[in-house]
């Protein structure tokens, strides 16, 4: 897969001058989104997301696409899981819902600049070592099992963790517990002081660095495209602040997403490890020879993410059937 400096110029101008857009159309004056708003924008992001597919489809084939739309489908699965965890800081630091709007659109950008650091460490670490497979793989099953130990106690797990960053941030920086709009810095008698507000973004940041420890290897088992990597990323993040207005009322009923994901990181983490056995360079495994070992495609892997997506949403839904209100009108 070929693709030239432009292209990636463009690309890049293009998701920022998405970003730049949806700060001045709708998180620069703060308001409380409706329902029918993000709804309406999320799906035009979705939209864009799967138009891209299409040019990538066009551009270098459909191979390309499938690998694409595999990465985005997981990208998005498990933004959603970082949606939940957004709600959970957003509940701590009590963050007035008009804010909330900018605290998710800086937190989702600085989740993109990380996550391409990432994306270029990676292709460095890939082109230089084939065996870095085999680590992408066995951290994957690892956080797994992580994810389903952690499976109902989201919360404790998260709160401790917040409450970690908030005592070292008040041990570097002055900080006040009162709000001054949805200003990150204020003045207390002539002094600065950090508001609850960067507090919140300081823990959304952290997250996402979490996050990006998970997803960049995940979606590096399904394509070794650093461009399709990027892109994916990319248009999984745009509309996920949409998103969280429009289903953070559901979040609480999926109860099963977490052992879904966790089936999703382990399927992703033994495809990898498949891969690293066919690629095999290490002289301590089969003298350094690659072993012929069977080869997860495209299409399949697709087809299980998407099937163990459907199958753990349907099942929490049917579990908390009837136990939670409808979403507000707008």
């Amino acid at each position: 897969m070929q693709v030239t400096a432009l292209i990636w110029v463009i690309t890049i101008v293009v998701i920022l001058g998405l970003f730049v857009f949806d700060f001045f159309a709708h998180v620069r004056t703060p308001h409380d989104p409706t329902f029918k708003e993000s709804g309406f924008w999320s799906a035009v992001y979705i939209g864009i997301a799967l138009l891209f597919g299409g040019f990538v489809a066009w551009k270098w084939g459909s191979t390309y696409a499938g690998e694409y739309y595999a990465g985005f489908v997981t990208e998005k699965a498990l933004s959603v899981d970082n949606l939940f965890v957004f709600l959970i800081i957003m509940t701590t630091f009590a963050v007035p819902r008009i804010y909330q709007q900018k605290v998710l659109l800086i937190g989702i950008v600085l989740a993109l600049v990380m996550r391409g650091v990432f994306i270029a460490v990676g292709a460095a670490a890939i082109n230089a070592f084939s065996w870095v497979f085999y680590l992408f793989g066995a951290f994957l099953i690892f956080t797994a099992v992580k994810l389903l130990k952690d499976s109902g106690h989201e919360v404790e797990v998260e709160e401790k963790r917040d409450s970690r960053i908030v005592a070292l941030a008040k041990r570097i920086l002055p900080t006040t517990d009162e709000y001054d709009g949805d200003k990150l810095v204020t003045r207390i008698d002539g002094k600065r002081a950090v508001t609850p507000l960067l507090l919140a973004l300081l823990a959304i940041g952290f997250a996402d660095l979490l996050f990006a420890l998970d997803s960049i290897p995940a979606i590096y088992g399904l394509t070794e495209q650093p461009y399709l990597v990027f892109t994916a990323n990319a248009f999984a993040l745009m509309g996920l602040r949409q998103l969280y207005f429009l289903i953070g009322g559901l979040l609480d009923r999926l109860v099963y997403l977490s052992y879904g994901l966790s089936a999703i990181l382990a399927f992703i983490g033994a495809k990898l490890v498949l891969h690293a056995l066919h690629e095999n360079t290490l002289p301590f495994v089969n003298g350094g020879e690659h072993i012929s070992v069977p080869e997860i495609s495209t299409p399949v892997s697709l087809g299980v993410i998407l099937g163990i997506l459907v199958v753990a949403t349907v099942a929490s839904l049917i579990k908390t059937r009837g136990g939670v209100n409808a979403p507000p009108q707008a």
